[in-house]
């Protein structure tokens, strides 16, 4: 008994070593925050500001972006893909209309994807993170659920994984209790 308690042990520790592991090696997991000043956009309003957070699951991803919008409502939508080009439901407000999205992933740190409104196809986006895994470029083209055409491109720069990352947060050099 004892023997079979042990073993489950380590084979519970493997798996969840094994999940950190696959995280740490995707360059696309983490929480990304929008830089507005590198990017650009025509056809379409950009945001106050949004933030990605990309999340490992199973054999592939679970991206939500969340923000405020050009007009001040916040937003929010999701999906989970497996990275296999199988169209998945958003959820959420997409403002481009898109109700599905299939995403696949071309090489380690490029993935390519359709979003579509009914079935067709609205616009494509590569998505491209840089080789030190600091920022990520999207290339979005094509057509808003109106037929209006789009071209954006969104940089995103990775932000830190906890107050632990931070080399020198300000508010603890202030703080009174802290020397």
């Amino acid at each position: 008994m004892k023997r079979m308690l042990a073993l489950t042990a380590v084979v519970v520790m493997s798996l969840a070593a094994s999940d950190v592991l696959v995280a740490q090696n995707n360059p696309f997991v983490g929480t990304w925050k929008l830089n507005l000043a590198k990017s650009k956009y025509s056809g379409e309003q950009p945001p106050k500001s949004e933030t990605r957070t990309v999340v490992a699951q199973e054999d592939g991803l679970k991206v939500t972006y969340a923000g405020v919008a050009a007009d001040g409502t916040p937003f929010s939508r999701s999906f989970t893909t497996n990275l296999d080009g199988k169209d998945v439901p958003y959820s959420g407000t997409v403002s481009t209309g898109a109700d599905t999205i299939a995403v696949k992933r071309l090489e380690a740190n490029t993935t390519t994807a359709i979003s579509k409104k009914a079935g067709k196809t609205l616009y494509t986006t590569t998505t491209v993170v840089s080789t030190d895994g600091k920022v990520t470029t999207q290339a979005i083209k094509g057509t808003n659920a109106q037929g209006q055409p789009i071209s954006i491109t969104t940089v995103w720069d990775k932000q830190p994984k906890g107050w632990g990352d931070i080399v020198d947060p300000p508010v603890w050099k202030t703080h009174p209790n802290n020397p």
